[in-house]
């Protein structure tokens, strides 16, 4: 049987890797939603408002299932990994009840009148309410970041017989790896929530859907790809340099670098040979490691044996790096063909619109790539320089973690069929659904619509 600490760490993985996918999609499709909002107050046009209907929905039921996975990982700092809370806790404990004392009462708070308020309240209230509900995701996700991101380059605090007590707040909170970090996967979330509305909007319209409602999102989603991938690429050329300065083994990893040296070449693929301490198979192209990551084509960067027995598995690593980084070029492209496609002929052909379904989810897999970049490059380190993953976990039996291992991930199964179940057959129904009657007035409540256009919605 597995001991304790990697069962306890795959637990963990499986908790986090589930959790995170439905905030991904929240943080941004909550701000597309104020968009249409404020664009349907404004223009009085009923298709903006079809929209913001329709995706409200599934904003609901995504928010509802990362509420719940998120509770769990909280009760794991004490069950998988108490020696986290006893040395940290003090820094973490403060951190994590700012998230929920701000974000998550602000977004409980407004939720309900986004959901339900729309027939009862003025739509200015209404509006608020979403963007209230908007800005508390982000905030969360403000919160959260501080936290993982003290984790991989702490500050601010000192230890006391081997507890860490806060010294300076600012510090902790901005240290110097979070505005990286926070801005990557702002823009990260937007890119996923962009990819889902174009895959559903594209589905629909492969499916006969001639309403306007799919067309407007398609286009508006991939806009929106189109500018947040450029700037990725951007915001993440200054995360590798800030990762560089503060982490360079995880760069070494990430990179396959196993000796030091100058005009590193940057390896598009290898086999990574971990205990000879070598790669196989190299396809490279020279110097540009060296270059992307320095800005100078004879840069120099530490290698792997600079850092033995403290750097992180290099395997994982260097290949999630490479499923993030091509996934994110993959995203750059297809969102700019597409638009450029779109707005020369005002729609676009099926094969394209099958790769935007087949790229529905893209954005899971590109963040949670990225995401296994991020932590297990801290290894063996849970907190840099401060506490070991091996020395926070928990002694109790491993037959216990495994039995909880197994039946979170039996949940994990049926709710993410659940979900994608749920997906499809809200894409079904909005395809299916006739054309309402713009006048009714228990359907829009107290918001005014204009006369009715022509074309379906």
């Amino acid at each position: 049987m597995l001991e304790t600490l990697m069962l306890s760490r795959m637990q963990f993985a499986a908790n986090i890797s589930f959790h995170i996918l439905f905030p991904t999609i929240t943080i941004a499709l909550s701000w597309f939603l104020v968009y249409f909002k404020i664009r349907f107050n404004i223009s009085n046009d009923p298709i903006w408002m079809r929209m913001y209907r329709f995706w409200v929905k599934i904003f609901a039921l995504t928010f509802a299932i990362g509420v719940v996975t998120g509770v769990t990982m909280s009760f794991q700092f004490g069950t998988n990994w108490p020696k986290f809370m006893e040395t940290v806790g003090n820094i973490a404990g403060p951190l994590l009840g700012y998230e929920v004392l701000t974000a998550f009462f602000l977004e409980a708070s407004f939720l309900g009148i986004m959901l339900f308020g729309i027939k009862r309240v003025p739509p200015f209230v209404h509006t608020m309410a979403t963007f209230i509900v908007a800005f508390g995701t982000t905030l969360s996700a403000f919160w959260i970041l501080a936290l993982n991101s003290w984790m991989q380059t702490p500050q601010g605090f000192e230890m006391i017989d081997g507890v860490a007590y806060p010294t300076d707040w600012f510090a902790i909170i901005f240290n110097p790896s979070f505005p990286y970090r926070l801005t990557h996967m702002l823009v990260a979330s937007g890119l996923t929530a962009s990819f889902l509305i174009a895959g559903i909007s594209a589905y629909r319209l492969l499916k006969g859907d001639n309403k306007r409602a799919p067309y407007k999102a398609l286009k508006i989603s991939l806009s929106a790809a189109m500018i947040l991938t450029v700037t990725q690429v951007y915001v993440g050329d200054l995360h590798g340099l800030n990762t560089l300065e503060h982490q360079p083994q995880k760069i070494a990893a990430m990179e396959g670098v196993w000796d030091t040296k100058e005009g590193v070449p940057l390896l598009l693929f290898a086999v990574v040979d971990e205990e000879n301490r070598q790669n196989h198979f190299e396809i490279a192209v020279p110097n540009l490691a060296s270059l992307i990551l320095t800005h100078d084509v004879n840069g120099e960067i530490k290698g792997l044996n600079e850092f033995k027995g403290n750097h992180p598995p290099v395997a994982p690593l260097f290949y999630a790096f490479r499923i993030m980084v091509g996934l994110g070029f993959l995203m750059l492209t297809v969102s700019w063909v597409s638009r450029i496609i779109l707005a020369r002929k005002k729609e676009l052909p099926r094969w394209l619109l099958r790769v935007l379904v087949v790229m529905t989810f893209s954005g899971w897999v590109a963040t949670l790539a990225g995401w296994y970049v991020t932590e297990i490059g801290r290894q063996p380190w849970l907190v840099t320089g401060v506490l070991t993953v091996k020395d926070a976990a928990t002694d109790i039996a491993s037959g216990n973690v495994l039995f909880s291992l197994i039946a979170y991930l039996i949940i994990y199964v049926l709710v993410m069929w659940a979900y994608l179940h749920t997906l499809l057959t809200m894409a079904k129904r909005a395809i299916e659904i006739e054309e309402i009657d713009d006048s009714q007035d228990e359907y829009y409540g107290p918001h005014k619509i204009a006369p009715k256009q022509s074309n379906e919605v």
